[in-house]
């Protein structure tokens, strides 16, 4: 068990609210009224989510990216955030990181309401956390509703933002789509409100494929099979597609596109790859290429 599991299960001792749904998803779900407020929290720290070395502006939109990903995989229109920021010690950077958090902010309308702002010691890593509101007023997708027969499907290719980071990791200076894909991931907010009124169950993938399909099987106490591993044309033109290239594309992280059970009958309203499917038992399968494939050790991203 992760250092971050072992954490969870102290945290859920405390977390008794229905809100809460016993930490098993990744936002809070808040009846007011009619309404359903939902509550997701993301922070990005210097040197295990970024590079330090990242363009601030880059850094802003994605810490508001990631949180708005939270809510497009409930369906959920952003209505506001607030922001901890721990300031540099430099204006100009602070002031870009800004730049790309209102960007971000404008073009998926989730105003700023407030937050708090901290001066950090000079040798300690930057961190700064965003939490997102967002109002749902239909059905709320979870993780766990996945269902025996269920298809399993995915709103876009996995991989790019992981060979993005490999490739700067690499080559500092880096640019092109793969870059783009780890430096400024698009939340499918439109995909994700379409796709809350069909779904059985729903989230994004930020740790990997197989480790989140993984997580949505165990929520939902069945089996799943990872059958096809999705791969774009900008990482098969850079890494091409063998097998290795995708074990490494399905765990890698940050690829934020949208994972879902659909009834085996059903077509989905948005754009999608089917790439997997569930039944009865537990834990997960791996098949590339029609040859079942051992599982590698890691399936994907974890606090150690």
């Amino acid at each position: 068990m992760s250092a971050e599991s072992s954490f969870l299960t102290l945290l859920r001792l405390l977390a008794h609210d229905p809100a809460a749904q016993g930490l098993a998803d990744d936002v809070a779900v808040l009846p007011v009224g009619d309404m359903r407020l939902i509550l997701t929290s993301d922070t990005m720290v210097e040197g295990v989510h970024y590079l330090p070395d990242d363009p601030p502006a880059d850094i802003g939109w994605k810490l508001a990216a990631v949180n708005l990903s939270d809510l497009a995989a409930k369906g959920a229109r952003p209505i506001g955030c607030l922001l901890n920021y721990a300031l540099s010690g430099d204006d100009e950077w602070d002031a870009a990181f800004l730049e790309g958090l209102g960007e971000a902010l404008d073009r998926h309308g989730m105003p700023l309401l407030g937050g708090d702002t901290v001066k950090m010691p000079g040798t300690g890593a930057r961190s700064y956390s965003l939490t997102a509101i967002g109002e749902a007023q239909q059905h709320v997708p979870v993780r766990s509703g996945a269902r025996a027969g269920d298809r399993l499907y995915l709103t876009g290719p996995v991989g790019d933002a992981g060979i993005g980071l490999d490739i700067l990791r690499a080559t500092p200076g880096a640019s092109g789509p793969l870059v783009d894909a780890y430096r400024r991931p698009r939340p499918r907010l439109a995909e994700g409100a379409l796709l809350a009124l069909q779904v059985h169950a729903m989230m994004d993938v930020s740790d990997g494929l197989l480790i989140d399909a993984s997580r949505m099987a165990a929520a939902s106490g069945l089996a799943v099979v990872v059958d096809h591993i999705p791969l774009s044309p900008a990482l098969e033109a850079a890494r091409g597609g063998s097998t290795a290239v995708q074990l490494a594309a399905a765990r890698a992280g940050d690829d934020y596109e949208l994972l879902f059970a659909l009834p085996a009958d059903a077509r989905p309203p948005v754009r999608a790859i089917p790439v997997g499917h569930f039944s009865t038992g537990h834990g997960l399968s791996l098949m590339i290429d029609g040859a079942i494939m051992p599982l590698p050790a890691s399936l994907g991203w974890e606090h150690d």
